[in-house]
C-alpha cells in the first residue's frame, strides 16, 4: 500500500518505480502499487511455466503500462497489447513503453475493454490476459476511501456497487481471445478472492482456478485458464 503523501511525491516528481522499472507517472492515471507487483510476478511465472516460445500477452485496464512492461522486460520474446479506458492513462503509457525502449513489442491502445483490440486477430490466440482492474465499490468511495478521489482518477477505483463490476465483464469477454488453456489473472482486493474465484468457477468457460496470496497470506491475484474443451 501507499499513502496519500507517497501519491503526491510520485505525481510532484513524474516518476516511480514498479518492479525494479523507473517509469513515468502523472495526474489522470493511477501510480503503480507495490501490491500489484505479485500479480506482475505471476504472470511472469505462469507464462514461464507455459513454456511458449514468444507468448501473446494482453494487459487489460493498463494505467501507466506498468505491468505490460515489466512483462515485456522479463519475457523479452512476449509481444504485449496494453489497454485503457482514457487517454490520460494511453499518454503515459506510451510514454513507459518508449522510455524503456519496448515499442517494438507492446502496443497501447485506447477503449472500452476488449473493444480496442477488435479486428487485430488476436481472437482465441492470446495466452494471458493480466487485468489489475477498479475494484472498490461506490458506497466505498463514498465513505472510508473518498480520499482516495482528492488526487487520482475515479476511474481508477470505482466498479460498481460491489467492487466486482470490471472482473464480471472482463471475464465474460476474455473468452474471445485466450486460447484454449490461455489464462487470465487478476488482481483483486482485500477480501475479494473468493468472490472472484466463485465467479471463474461459475463460468463454464474456465478450469483450474487458483489464488495467490501475498506474504500476509492474503489472496490478492486469482486466476483461471481457457477450458481446453
Amino acid at each position: 500500500m501507499i499513502g496519500d503523501d507517497e501519491v503526491a511525491e510520485a505525481y510532484a516528481s513524474g516518476r516511480t518505480t514498479f518492479m525494479g522499472l523507473k517509469l513515468l507517472v502523472a495526474p489522470g492515471a493511477l501510480v503503480p502499487r507495490p501490491e500489484t507487483e505479485l500479480l506482475g510476478t505471476t504472470a511472469i511465472e505462469t507464462l514461464r511455466s507455459m513454456n511458449v516460445a514468444a507468448p501473446l500477452v494482453i494487459d487489460m485496464c493498463c494505467g501507466t503500462g506498468n505491468l505490460a512492461c515489466a512483462i515485456a522486460v522479463r519475457l523479452p520474446e512476449a509481444r504485449i497489447w496494453a489497454c485503457d479506458l482514457t487517454q490520460e492513462c494511453v499518454d503515459v503509457a506510451r510514454g513507459n513503453v518508449d522510455n524503456l525502449g519496448l515499442g517494438d513489442r507492446v502496443a497501447v491502445s485506447r477503449g472500452d475493454l476488449f473493444g480496442a483490440l477488435s479486428g487485430q486477430g488476436l481472437e482465441k490466440a492470446v495466452d494471458a490476459i493480466v487485468c489489475n482492474p477498479p475494484y472498490i465499490s461506490e458506497k466505498r468511495l463514498e465513505g472510508d476511501r473518498a480520499h482516495l478521489l482528492a488526487r487520482e482518477p475515479r476511474e481508477a477505483f470505482a466498479a460498481g456497487p460491489y467492487g466486482l463490476s470490471i472482473h464480471m465483464k472482463v471475464l465474460k469477454e476474455a473468452p474471445v481471445f485466450l486460447r484454449p488453456g490461455g489464462v487470465l489473472l487478476f488482481e483483486v482486493g482485500l477480501g475479494q478472492d473468493r468472490q472472484v474465484a466463485g465467479l471463474f468457477e461459475r463460468s463454464a468457460a474456465y478450469e483450474a482456478v487458483s489464488t495467490v496470496a501475498n506474504g500476509e497470506g492474503e489472496g490478492r491475484v486469482v486466476l483461471g485458464h481457457s477450458r481446453r474443451s
